[in-house]
């Protein structure tokens, strides 16, 4: 299994302080069964601000790491980057790393709003052949309110990350129904565990495909990890077309 969001760089960000912290937690993502991870550190992000240098070193320190202790996981550099009217710039130039140097971009709205520049950024961004990923779009409290906004930016081209601890209940019932609901509507695409310590935002990978398992979802399992594939492949994800959506009348879900 792919783990395409997670904060595992030590002393960088909110995530791991430590470099043996650093190293328990891959050492827990082997063990839960994940076998690639993808650095996500924060980019352009108010209180953050990881060089790509920074993660180039430490993605490389950490695997180094795993190899000496014969932990079977490989890390991919990447970034969470915080939108901004500065963003695809960053990207041209390598500030802000692509995920698993694929063309898929980990995006970061604010915690309460969309901006009104966000469209704007997704369609620049696909014109340098880079597709967003909105990152956990359930907790972001303008799309629980309307989420149309979110299909609005499906329909632009973007694709979404649903949040394991989402899925598991670690957010709140209602965080988790918006992220069930969400699912049943095509409008998240991939999966990741946001993971930033093992004890306040553990990886609870499996906990939340289980919750999906539970409530028949074992299709959109199966598609959710498949596109997580697809992003080190560096391939199109599989996306339901917009009248697909609508036959599902995902609408009357809200």
């Amino acid at each position: 299994m792919i783990d395409i969001h997670s904060h595992i760089l030590y002393g960088v960000d909110d995530g791991p302080k430590t470099f043996e912290e650093s190293i328990t937690m891959l050492e827990t993502a082997a063990a839960e069964g994940i076998t690639d991870i993808i650095s996500t550190s924060h980019a352009s992000h108010p209180q953050f601000d990881v060089s790509s240098n920074d993660v180039i070193e430490q993605v490389q320190e950490l695997q180094n790491e795993l190899e000496i202790r014969q932990v079977p996981l490989t890390i991919h550099i990447g970034h969470e980057a915080r939108i901004s009217e500065t963003i695809v710039e960053r990207c041209l130039t390598k500030q802000t790393h692509l995920l698993a140097n694929s063309n898929y971009l980990l995006l970061e709205l604010p915690s309460s709003t969309v901006p009104p520049y966000t469209i704007n950024i997704i369609r620049e961004l696909l014109i340098h052949d880079i597709t967003p990923i909105i990152a956990h779009p359930e907790r972001n409290k303008s799309i629980a309110e309307k989420p149309a906004r979110l299909e609005r930016l499906i329909r632009e081209g973007a694709v979404a990350q649903v949040t394991a601890g989402s899925l598991a209940g670690h957010f709140g019932r209602s965080v988790q129904q918006l992220s069930l609901d969400l699912v049943r509507a095509n409008l998240v695409h991939t999966y990741g565990s946001d993971v930033h310590h093992l004890t306040t935002r553990p990886f609870l990978f499996n906990e939340g495909l289980s919750f999906l398992e539970k409530k028949k979802e074992l299709d959109a399992i199966d598609i959710l990890l498949e596109n997580n594939a697809r992003i080190l492949a560096n391939k199109p994800f599989i996306i339901y077309e917009p009248e697909e959506i609508q036959k599902r009348k995902w609408w009357n879900i809200f």
